[in-house]
């Protein structure tokens, strides 16, 4: 994080997909996080992933009815708060990973098609120096497609 991508009221600007892979270990075809829109440190973020019809899982989800899994909605949440935990915790370069520790709560609202900016929505709802708890809800316009509450530890790689 450098001052010139902070905001005074601690909101970071500017993070696209660079900066989110300097964040997460994550590579194509498993990143999911395309930039990040606003992150207000130790609060929220919102990122956003562009679902096209070249993912890979649309091959097979579904032929002639292409859907996001659900599992990767989660995934994308997932990533979006690893982005969060690390700018908040001041973890880029440590060497410390963001690993899932458990899911609760999941529900889906409606499909993800291709062709659509996913908007992703976590927030803190706890934050420890090694464990974190996180609500996400993934979007499109107005429209929830999932919500989730999940818990993520801190570790080394």
């Amino acid at each position: 994080m450098t001052e010139e991508t902070t905001a005074p009221n601690g909101v970071l600007v500017d993070y696209d997909v660079r900066k989110v892979m300097a964040a997460l270990p994550h590579r194509y075809p498993l990143l999911l996080v395309d930039r990040v829109a606003s992150l207000t440190l130790n609060e929220r973020i919102h990122a956003v992933k562009a679902v096209s019809m070249n993912e890979q899982f649309f091959q097979g989800h579904f032929p002639g009815r292409p859907i996001m899994p659900g599992v990767l909605q989660i995934e994308a949440l997932a990533q979006a708060a690893g982005v969060l935990a690390v700018e908040s915790l001041g973890l880029a370069g440590s060497g410390k990973l963001v690993y899932f520790m458990a899911i609760e709560e999941a529900k889906f609202r409606n499909p993800v098609e291709p062709g659509v900016l996913l908007d992703l929505h976590v927030e803190f709802t706890q934050k420890r120096s090694r464990v974190c708890k996180f609500a996400g809800k993934a979007m499109i316009g107005d429209k929830v497609t999932c919500e989730v509450s999940f818990t993520a530890m801190i570790a080394d790689a």
